[in-house]
């Protein structure tokens, strides 16, 4: 009997290694399993938003036509449809006028100056911005009204309501 103890304990050993690397292996697996559902997810993500990218020109047709009134009935209803789908798979326009500037989200094309005005505002959109949540396909391209640009000197002076042509999203860069 003194022989079966040590093997007993022995094959004991044996058993709870095998135990514990079959767990280890387990919840490699199952993060494994985890990280898959994820790099899924994101990957279709990536795709929803190419796909919606490359459609923002044909919304940009649209709202064009609409602006010129040049929509026929049937035009109406493919760009109702049309954009119905779109918003169903998570796309959002975005840009109002009277919204302050906010140049993570818009794209300040003219700065109007406006000396009396504490912040930069969005005082006419035109072209509407697009995101996917709180993923940005494309920036809203805005004319902002504010003060001066600080820093910005002019061999004349400013004078009020006076434009100011500006870099990509900074409208303080005139």
């Amino acid at each position: 009997m003194d022989r079966s103890r040590p093997r007993s304990t022995e094959l004991r050993r044996l058993l709870d290694e095998r135990t514990a690397d079959l767990q280890r292996v387990k919840a490699e697996y199952d993060n494994y399993r985890k990280q898959v559902r994820r790099d899924r997810m994101a990957v279709r993500e990536i795709a929803v938003e190419n796909v919606l990218r490359s459609l923002l020109p044909v919304l940009d047709a649209v709202e064009a036509a609409r602006r010129q009134e040049a929509m026929t009935p049937g035009l109406k209803a493919v760009a109702e449809v049309l954009e119905t789908q779109l918003g169903s798979v998570g796309l959002q326009a975005f840009g109002e006028e009277g919204e302050p500037f906010d140049p993570e989200w818009h794209e300040a094309v003219t700065h109007v100056v406006a000396p009396d005005a504490e912040h930069l505002m969005c005082t006419e959109i035109l072209t509407p911005g697009y995101r996917v949540g709180d993923r940005l396909l494309r920036p809203a391209r805005v004319t902002v009204t504010g003060p001066p640009p600080s820093g910005a000197t002019r061999v004349e002076g400013g004078r009020t309501g006076e434009r100011v042509g500006t870099e990509r999203g900074d409208p303080a860069a005139g």
